[in-house]
């Protein structure tokens, strides 16, 4: 009777771990960076007036013959720069998932970025 008893205990544990997974998950949101008209020029202004929070996705969805997007620095945003190493995306349908604190990304093919084709998002 005692085995009967740690097996339920154990099944209530598996139980609210589920649940806590599941309330992480349906807290998180899901945001289309430049949203209709996507990851484009100008775009940079895009995240104000939005709160975001750690494991949000944002999705970007561009021509991947036309753009890219690469996960950065802040030295890598101010100065429009993909440093050696840094992971690029290219599919036109990138989803990422937001870490805690400043997150940037930028377009490194020439000009774009510095005609505004970036962000910074601070996630909570």
């Amino acid at each position: 009777m005692a085995q009967g008893r740690g097996s339920a205990a154990m099944g209530a544990v598996m139980v609210c771990l589920l649940v806590l997974q599941f309330s992480a998950m349906a807290r998180a949101a899901v945001y289309t960076v430049g949203g209709a008209q996507g990851w484009t020029f100008n775009v940079a202004s895009w995240p104000k007036g939005k709160r975001f929070r750690a494991g949000d996705t944002l999705v970007f969805n561009y021509s991947p013959a036309a753009h890219n997007v690469v996960a950065v620095s802040r030295v890598g945003y101010s100065g429009c720069v993909a440093p050696r190493g840094s992971k690029v995306f290219g599919t036109g349908t990138d989803q990422i998932k937001l870490v805690k604190g400043q997150n940037y990304f930028i377009c490194s093919l020439p000009g774009h970025c510095q005609s505004g084709m970036k962000i910074a998002i601070n996630a909570a």
